[in-house]
């Protein structure tokens, strides 16, 4: 094993798989979830899947778990803990959705009848995309600060997120990603062209990792 990372041989011993990950343009392949996470798009321009869909055993007995227990189910079909010890991964969940301010994370409300509406608006900057983001920004730090143990200088490894953004993307992208360690991120829009909470969400950020590009034009030229 490599900086928490199980080599290629040895992943069907320790990785199910759904464990494994392979590109949707067929070129990369036998990847550990870690290494998808910290790499984001493949080296082919594909997007990284696992090599099969996972079956739930006993799915219906989660019904009443909360959503960091779900979570932790769901999640440890596809990393094995070989990478992430289910200790770490549970605490690295606990913490991701600490930062929601209703104790249900996204909240399933009654309407009427049989109608229901899922609310993802409790997350830190109310985006949707607060609930991937909080947990993705955990992750790159824990992989991260491990592959960087004992390392000092231009051996240690960081993370540069690039990201354009009309709004919310942007702002949920730097609250997830705010004063993690050996990350740092660069995020454009479009000046005077997302809302006046969005653009205080993103431009008042004060940590030091991250870096607000205002550009002027639209979201396309964020973009190229």
């Amino acid at each position: 094993m490599s900086n928490g990372v199980p080599t290629n041989g040895a992943f069907q011993e320790t990785h199910t798989a759904s464990q494994r990950y392979l590109s949707t343009r067929g070129e990369d392949s036998g990847l550990s979830f870690e290494e998808v996470v910290l790499k984001g798009l493949a080296s082919d321009g594909g997007l990284y899947i696992p090599e099969e869909i996972p079956a739930a055993t006993e799915w219906e007995s989660w019904k009443d778990l909360s959503f960091v227990d779900l979570a932790f189910n769901v999640l440890t079909l596809y990393i094995s803990p070989s990478e992430i010890p289910d200790e770490d991964l549970k605490d690295i969940i606990r913490r991701s959705y600490a930062t929601f301010r209703s104790d249900d994370v996204t909240p399933l409300v009654h309407l009427q009848g049989n109608i229901h509406l899922l609310e993802l608006f409790h997350g830190p900057t109310f985006a949707f995309k607060d609930v991937a983001l909080q947990f993705l920004g955990n992750l790159f730090e824990y992989f991260l600060v491990r592959r960087n143990e004992g390392k000092t200088g231009r051996d240690r490894y960081h993370l540069t997120v690039v990201g354009a953004t009309s709004g919310d993307t942007g702002s949920a992208a730097i609250y997830g990603l705010r004063g993690k360690k050996d990350v740092s991120v660069f995020m454009l829009h479009p000046k005077g062209r997302v809302s006046p909470i969005q653009e205080l969400q993103m431009t008042t950020v004060l940590d030091a990792n991250v870096h607000n590009l205002a550009v002027t034009g639209n979201f396309d030229n964020c973009q190229v």
